[in-house]
């Protein structure tokens, strides 16, 4: 431990943070980890999904196999993730992870080996370790790919590491890094669930969306839109994004190009939010407690039987899910047929009323839409 404490204060002095997950070895590095000053400059959490259903809490899905490199990166990638989710500053997340199968009490016809991961925004690098069976007890294996966790953890944190991971010529390392996908590979792939835009310059595979969302096809942005958000702003006292769904229940996906082209007419200070959620029922689930500001036609789509199959049944069960977490809709008046619209002409059931707010048309009202301007340019 001694040997390792420079290390390991080297790595606590810098600003990333970490998740670490290890099943089948590793867990003296966690300790080694914890044991030195400063840990909690960079561990956030530490777990050892070890049991099968731990593991499938952890992962999500149930793994093909428990000791494999697959296995490993999806660990490390759902430790980056819950890393993520529990930053509160701008330090840099990171994932490390071990999946790995070495001596025990009783003989295994098996190879010894580990697979440790490390993941961070831009890329994964997986480290295979296949050891010199019946070299080493299960303490001396141990020993071993915990120093390989501490090595690892370095270079993921920016560091040269010289860890002396104490291999021999019957051990063999492999070591392969990945470069991530852009983000929009990974969002219409179904990698990451949604990329935020900011200044339509940025783009961050599942970044922090802001707590109320304009959702629209912005086919193009006008007036309204931001003239909508900026009211909507004023009445929530917070940021409004705008959200884009690559996916339309009724239209092919949007291509790559065809997305750049629609986040070029964002500016700076403007966040858009692109997802594969093309119904507020998807949204709700992949934003939790956010405010949606929509506008009077699309709240009728959100209470009419018709957009759920035609069972009213389903329809409540996705309105009561939505408010128990937290969603709410704040609705502005559109023009229908010579007539402003507003939250009042729709037709919310009995009970759901507190789910939807009145977005007075003294606030906001801009008779303008992209179906129009695309009418008026010919397209």
């Amino acid at each position: 431990m001694d040997e390792l404490r420079p290390h390991i204060e080297k790595i606590h002095a810098t600003p990333h943070k970490a998740v670490v997950a290890v099943s089948g070895a590793g867990t003296q590095a966690v300790a080694w980890l914890l044991g030195v000053a400063g840990a909690s400059r960079t561990i956030l959490e530490a777990l050892v999904p070890y049991g099968q259903e731990s593991m499938i809490s952890f992962l999500g899905f149930e793994p093909e196999q428990s000791a494999s490199a697959q296995t490993a990166r999806d660990m490390a990638k759902a430790a980056f993730r819950k890393a993520k989710s529990q930053l509160e500053d701008d330090s840099p997340p990171v994932g490390l992870a071990c999946a790995a199968t070495i001596a025990t009490d009783r003989p295994k016809r098996g190879e010894h080996r580990a697979f440790v991961s490390a993941w961070d925004q831009t890329s994964n690098t997986l480290y295979s370790l296949h050891l010199h069976k019946g070299l080493r007890d299960r303490a001396g294996e141990e020993e071993v790919v915990s120093r390989l966790l501490i090595h690892a953890l370095m270079q993921l944190s920016g560091l040269e590491s010289d860890v002396e991971l104490g291999l021999t010529d019957g051990d063999s390392l492999e070591v392969d890094r990945t470069n991530h996908p852009s983000p929009l590979a990974q969002l219409l792939s179904g990698e990451a669930a949604w990329v935020v835009a900011r200044d339509s310059q940025t783009l961050e595979v599942e970044g922090v969306a802001p707590s109320a969302l304009l959702p629209g096809s912005f086919s193009p942005v006008h007036q309204g839109h931001r003239g909508l958000a900026l009211a909507a702003e004023r009445i929530l006292e917070t940021q409004v994004g705008f959200e884009l769904s690559v996916t339309n229940v009724d239209k092919p996906d949007l291509e790559e190009s065809e997305i750049l082209k629609r986040l070029a007419q964002f500016t700076e200070g403007e966040t858009v939010v692109l997802t594969r959620a093309e119904t507020f029922y998807k949204k709700a689930r992949l934003f939790p407690g956010r405010t949606f500001v929509v506008g009077w036609d699309t709240a009728v789509r959100l209470v009419a039987p018709r957009y759920y199959d035609d069972d009213s049944d389903t329809m409540l069960g996705a309105l009561a899910e939505m408010w128990t977490g937290g969603t709410r809709f704040l609705v502005a008046g559109r023009q229908d047929q010579g007539t402003f619209r507003t939250l009042r002409d729709v037709a919310v059931p009995q009970g759901f009323e507190p789910l939807f707010t009145d977005l007075p048309e003294s606030k906001f009202r801009e008779d303008v839409s992209s179906t129009q301007i695309r009418a008026a340019e010919g397209n």
